[in-house]
């Protein structure tokens, strides 16, 4: 048999298995658009005392970080991290109710709902600028401050060269109010400031675990240590990632741990 025979004995079965391989590249890509969105509501991840939805995945892949998505990471920090540290007194107060310390009117209120901060050396609080109380997830910018109780100064952490150092100052104030101790406002404008108009939210997430593995959990009790964030570099992208895959791992122990199939979203607890 010629060579050119050997040949044209093989093209047809090429060609058919490159027909093959395409149908079923075209049949996968159909049925990927068949398949419905979730919605941006259902839930993802129910981790401890925090729910996760699809919306909220969403947005820490490539948006403006929700309330959910940092009261996760303070859930996190706290329930892999400071049970390591039983002697800490440290809080990371949620989103939330820093939201109701800076805006509710009657610090009566404010305060049963507080947690009881005589008991913490250290106070971590997101600093968000909305207005208005009636708006879930409103605002533009996030910021961090962090308290030193028994040192009485409150540091002030903002990727957008200070945007927020108004509504940080007047949480501080009335944080001061509620602790019944002056505290001395210092805003640190060495920070890392992010290069976009979405960035801020992965920043305090970042800065915040900075702060506390590197700074507060690792020096001994009354040893001073300095709270810049001088010279720090954040990586925003990688960040997201990384948050990104701890959810997944999560999510997929949870699956892991499930008895028997159903609707619910995977739970750790």
């Amino acid at each position: 048999m010629t060579l050119r025979d050997r040949f044209s004995r093989r093209l047809p079965n090429s060609v058919s298995s490159q027909r093959r391989r395409h149908s079923s590249r075209r049949l996968r890509s159909r049925r990927k658009q068949l398949s419905p969105s979730p919605s941006p509501t259902q839930p993802y991840l129910s981790y401890h005392d925090i729910l996760l939805t699809w919306e909220d995945i969403k947005a820490l892949r490539d948006d403006w970080l929700t309330d959910s998505n940092i009261t996760f990471w303070e859930e996190f920090l706290e329930r892999e991290v400071l049970t390591k540290y039983p002697q800490a007194k440290i809080s990371l107060l949620r989103p939330s109710l820093a939201f109701l310390l800076m805006k509710n009117k009657d610090l009566g209120d404010a305060r049963s709902a507080l947690p009881k901060f005589h008991e913490y050396t250290h106070i971590f609080l997101p600093i968000n600028d909305a207005i208005n109380v009636n708006q879930a997830e409103g605002g533009s910018h996030w910021s961090l401050l962090l308290v030193s109780i028994i040192d009485g100064v409150a540091f002030h952490y903002d990727s957008l060269n200070g945007a927020n150092n108004k509504e940080a100052w007047e949480c501080s104030k009335r944080l001061a109010t509620i602790l019944g101790k002056q505290l001395r406002f210092h805003y640190l404008p060495d920070s890392p400031q992010q290069e976009n108009s979405s960035d801020c939210g992965v920043f305090v997430c970042i800065t915040m675990r900075h702060l506390l593995v590197k700074r507060l959990l690792a020096v001994n009790a009354g040893q001073k240590i300095s709270m810049s964030m001088a010279g720090k570099a954040i990586d925003s992208a990688g960040a997201r990632k990384e948050m990104l895959k701890i959810i997944e791992s999560l999510r997929k122990e949870g699956e892991r741990r499930r008895l028997t199939p159903g609707n619910t979203p995977p739970r750790i607890e």
